[in-house]
């Protein structure tokens, strides 16, 4: 796997901490030779700048919002306009997620899918794919 996309609200919304840790762990894979995207339903538009601060601040490698792309997940087009920002075959993606819906469709379009249901416990599961030692 070489890309590693994460949903917005529901997994990178959470508290201070939670967002320092993900920042961690999206460096570690960035640092690994990961691309990184974050993926949201977000209509986009001026309201959605602070989810873009995560692509200005170098956290991720690119920000894709479905009102812009024209696209909502659990479309397959929202994956792949994903895939797309990182330059990736969809099956060389993780997609995360807190919707069991949008998970399934992400797999079903080819990638894997991890269901966020608390930072560690996905945290461990990114570290096994991407090959990330560390504590996070």
């Amino acid at each position: 796997m070489r890309g590693l996309i994460v949903d917005y609200v529901g997994v990178l919304d959470g508290t201070e901490e939670d967002n320092r840790r993900w920042k961690a762990l999206l460096a570690a894979a960035k640092a690994n030779g990961a691309a990184t995207a974050i993926l949201s339903n977000d209509p986009g538009g001026p309201g959605a700048e602070h989810i873009r601060e995560w692509e200005y601040r170098g956290n991720v490698d690119a920000v894709v919002l479905s009102g812009e792309v024209g696209a909502e997940k659990p479309e397959v087009a929202a994956f792949q306009a994903a895939a797309d920002a990182l330059e990736l075959p969809l099956n060389d993606c993780v997609m995360v997620d807190d919707s069991i819906l949008n998970v399934r469709a992400a797999v079903e379009a080819g990638m894997v899918g991890f269901l966020y249901t608390s930072f560690d416990r996905v945290s461990v599961e990114i570290q096994a794919v991407f090959d990330i030692e560390g504590e996070f």
